[in-house]
């Protein structure tokens, strides 16, 4: 790699190694800066829609996800009591993309791919341990700081790209705002290797309760039988380490869905959640992507693949800027794209899936179940949400804006 990257990404998660590797694959040279020792195991994303599967296919990463991910083609909106309200097709909208139907891989199985394919490129280079702390810039370069083993380090580049988490030292250094709130509910995951197949679920489902609503997806794990994650809601009153109990778990678990014996729980956190978007995802040579510019809930599985299409849309501008075919006005199309279907699409629509499950009055429960099967009704009711749902819509929004 050239002694002075082009590019300097901060975050060695998904979302900058797939820019890293767009950029260098674009023949511009890169270098990750990763806090941590190492790739990190982060258990909560791992859902794949197929616009995201459709922008890492040329680079090998969505065949080699599919080695060891779970396709699911159906998935169900439900009710605790009432059992299935919907279940969606996805293979119904086959004609729009090669791939129709969520994937399922945990993160920490994508970022090793990512790893691996970005260390075949001799202009691209991965630094652990090297906590980015603070950056200046000029007209003409970025510097970034960086806590290092070896001590405090400086690396000049053209530009920086702050993909470095929702709590992202870039995005601060920027002195852009985080704007939206953080929901008064956390989130607790338990995965286990039973099996919900057998009981009518499908490898994603959703299910509607005013006090008990959940969320469910099967994930690989080690392999066979795989791992089911089942998510439930903790109230803001309740003790963190009461609610990971293992005997709290058990009843939320059994709660769920009775069995004979205990649940073997392969694994359980509480995590906050959080809606909020940078005021700006560009401050000259500096420029987000990923959580570092926005986070919402997981209900819709918005998240990771909004931050993949980040990754991928500002690579091949970023690119054409530094080889000249493009000024710098290309980077603020990329902000007016990603944050304009951010707002528009990733918030608004994952704030309404969480709704419809935690609807407290039989009012609203009722109307949107109305909503749901008039969806479903029709072909083209079910096509037009499996549009959204899939994010081929976000996709097609971000792409008309000039």
């Amino acid at each position: 790699m050239a002694k002075t990257p082009r590019v300097v990404v901060a975050g060695a998660g998904p979302v900058g190694l797939l820019t890293a590797l767009a950029l260098a694959k674009r023949d511009i040279s890169v270098l990750v800066l990763e806090a941590e020792p190492g790739l990190t195991v982060d258990l909560r994303a791992g859902t794949y829609h197929p616009p995201s599967l459709e922008m890492m296919a040329p680079y090998g990463i969505t065949d080699e996800m599919h080695k060891t991910a779970i396709p699911v083609p159906r998935w169900q909106i439900r009710d605790r009591k009432e059992g299935v309200i919907v279940e969606w097709d996805v293979t119904l909208i086959k004609d729009l993309t090669p791939y129709p139907y969520r994937l399922h891989l945990e993160q920490h199985r994508l970022t090793p791919i990512l790893h691996s394919k970005l260390a075949e490129c001799p202009n691209a280079e991965v630094r652990f341990s090297h906590e980015v702390t603070d950056f200046s810039q000029d007209a003409g370069k970025v510097t970034v700081t960086a806590r290092t083993p070896g001590g405090v380090e400086k690396f000049d580049a053209e530009w920086l790209v702050g993909a470095d988490g929702g709590r992202s030292t870039v995005r601060k250094c920027m002195g852009v705002g985080f704007e939206g709130y953080t929901w008064p509910e956390r989130f607790l995951v338990a995965s286990t290797t039973y099996d919900y197949e057998p009981h009518g679920y499908t490898l994603n489902a959703y299910v509607a309760d005013p006090v008990d609503w959940n969320a469910m997806f099967k994930m690989p794990g080690d392999g066979p039988p795989g791992m089911w994650r089942v998510l439930f809601p903790v109230a803001p009153e309740e003790d963190e380490m009461a609610a990971l109990s293992e005997r709290n778990v058990e009843r939320l678990m059994q709660g769920f869905q009775p069995k004979a014996g205990s649940y073997p729980i392969m694994y359980k956190s509480i995590y906050k959640v959080h809606q909020r978007v940078a005021s700006d995802f560009r401050a000259g040579r500096a420029l987000l992507a990923g959580d570092a510019a926005h986070l919402n809930n997981p209900i819709g599985a918005f998240g990771l693949n909004g931050g993949i299409h980040d990754a991928i849309n500002l690579a091949e501008k970023l690119s054409r800027v530094c080889r000249g075919e493009g000024d710098a006005g290309l980077l603020d199309l990329y902000v007016r794209q990603r944050r304009t279907v951010n707002l528009e699409y990733v918030q608004e629509y994952s704030v309404r899936n969480l709704k419809r499950l935690i609807a407290k009055t039989e009012a609203e429960r009722r109307q949107n179940f109305e909503e749901l099967r008039e969806a479903a009704a029709t072909v083209e009711g079910r096509r037009n949400f499996l549009l959204v749902s899939s994010m081929i819509a976000s996709v097609r929004r971000a792409n008309a804006i000039t």
